[in-house]
C-alpha cells in the first residue's frame, strides 16, 4: 500500500464554490491525488469522522493508483437531469427550460420534492413543467410527451403523504420511481407494499437509507431484505470502492433490485470515477433469470459547482468514460491553505490509520 508521505505529497485540498448551498455549505472542500494511473478524489463530507472518511480513501487510493479489477463495459453511460425545488408557479417554463440547457439530451429527469415551506401543489406543478417543457421541446427537439421522471423527496414524507403524492404525481403521466419518500427503511417498506396494491404502482428507491447508514454495505442488505425498495442508489466512495459497489449490484439484482450510480457532490475528477464505476455494471438478472435493467446514472452533477476543476460534458444525455485531469489554474486559485489545509492534511493521517487496519 502507498505509504502516507507519499499520498499526502500527491494531494491537492481545494475548496470548490457552489452554485447554491449545500448541507449548510456555499463551497465544498475536496482532496484530489496526482496519483500513479490517474488522478483520483477523496472528499468525505466534512463531518465524516476517520473510519468513514476511511472507506472513501480506500476508493480514491485503489481509482488512482490501479488497483480497480473492473473494467468498463461501455464507453458511455446515461445520466439523468436534476430540477431542483423551483418555484414554477412563479417563474413558469421559463425556469425549467433553464435548467434542461445544462442537460442537452437527458431525457430521464430527477425532480426534487418535499421541500420545506413548499406544499404537494408545488410539486405537482413542477413535475407538469417538466412534462410540458418535453411536451414542447423534447430531448431532441422534436418532442417526447413522456420523459423518464423521478421525484427525491430525501426522506421528508410519511407513508401518508408519500401515497397521497404517489396519486397526485402520476396523474399527469407515470413516475420512474420515488427516491427515499419515507426516512426509514420501515416506511419505505410499508409504502412500497401499498403503492403495490394501487392503481399507480410505483418504483421506490432507498438512498438516504443506505448512505446516512454507518455501514452502508450492510444498509444495502437491510433494505432489500426488508423488500423496502425496487432500486437501490448507490454511490462510490462510502462503498470503499467500484469493485464492492459491483459485487452489491450482482447480489441485489438476484432479488430484482435495480442500481442507480450517483454522485456524493463530487467534483469533476469524483465524476469521472462514478462515470467509470457505472460503465461496468453489467446487464445484471434477477433470480428467475429476468434482466434487471441498467438505471441511467445520478452523475450530472457538475452544474452544482460555480468553479469545477476540469469540464464534463453532456453529449446527447450520456457521459463519456475518460479519466479526468485537472485544470491547473483551478488547483492554484481554490487551493486551501493555512489551518484549512492542516486540518486536512490531519484528516487524512487519521483516515489512512483505519485505512491501514
Amino acid at each position: 500500500m502507498i505509504a502516507l508521505d507519499e499520498l499526502t505529497a500527491r494531494a491537492h485540498f481545494l475548496s470548490l464554490p457552489l452554485r447554491v448551498p449545500f448541507r449548510g455549505v456555499d463551497r465544498r472542500e475536496v482532496c484530489l491525488f496526482d496519483a500513479s494511473t490517474r488522478w483520483s478524489e477523496w472528499s468525505p463530507f466534512l463531518e465524516y469522522g476517520p473510519e468513514e472518511a476511511a472507506r472513501w480513501l480506500a476508493h480514491a487510493v485503489d481509482y488512482g493508483f490501479g488497483a480497480v479489477k473492473a473494467t468498463p463495459e461501455r464507453d458511455k453511460v446515461e445520466v439523468n437531469a436534476t430540477i431542483p425545488a423551483v418555484d414554477v408557479r412563479s417563474h413558469g417554463l421559463e425556469i425549467i427550460d433553464q435548467l434542461m440547457q445544462r442537460y442537452p439530451g437527458c431525457s430521464t429527469v430527477k425532480v426534487k420534492v418535499a421541500e420545506k415551506g413548499q406544499q404537494l401543489a408545488d410539486d405537482v406543478a413542477r413535475v407538469d413543467a417538466v412534462r410540458r417543457w418535453f411536451a414542447e421541446h423534447g430531448h431532441d427537439g422534436h418532442g417526447h410527451e413522456y420523459p423518464t421522471i423521478r421525484v427525491d423527496a430525501n426522506g421528508g414524507w410519511s407513508v401518508e403523504q408519500a401515497r397521497e403524492a404517489a396519486r397526485a404525481l402520476t396523474e399527469q403521466g407515470p413516475l420512474d420511481y420515488m427516491e427515499q419518500p419515507c426516512a426509514s427503511i420501515t416506511e419505505l417498506a410499508q409504502l412500497r407494499q401499498q403503492l403495490a396494491r394501487g392503481q399507480a404502482p410505483v418504483r421506490i428507491a432507498a438512498d438516504e437509507a443506505i448512505r446516512k447508514s454507518a455501514n452502508p454495505k450492510a444498509a444495502v442488505r437491510a433494505v432489500v431484505e426488508a423488500a423496502a425498495c425496487d432500486v437501490a442508489v448507490l454511490k462510490v466512495p462510502p462503498l470503499s470502492g467500484i469493485d464492492t459497489l459491483l459485487d452489491i449490484a450482482h447480489d441485489v439484482s438476484e432479488e430484482g433490485v435495480a442500481i442507480t450510480v450517483s454522485s456524493a457532490l463530487d467534483s469533476a475528477v469524483g465524476i469521472g470515477a462514478g462515470i467509470y464505476a457505472a460503465a461496468c455494471v453489467p446487464q445484471l438478472c434477477d433470480g428467475t433469470g429476468n434482466p434487471v435493467r441498467v438505471q441511467p446514472a445520478g452523475l450530472a452533477t457538475g452544474g452544482l459547482f460555480a468553479a469545477d476543476v476540469a469540464r464534463r460534458d453532456i453529449v446527447a444525455g450520456h457521459m463519456h468514460v475518460e479519466d479526468v485531469v485537472p485544470d491547473p489554474s483551478v488547483l492554484e486559485d481554490c487551493a486551501l491553505t493555512g489551518e484549512r489545509k492542516d486540518w486536512w492534511i490531519r484528516r487524512l493521517a487519521d483516515a489512512y490509520a483505519y485505512l491501514s487496519v
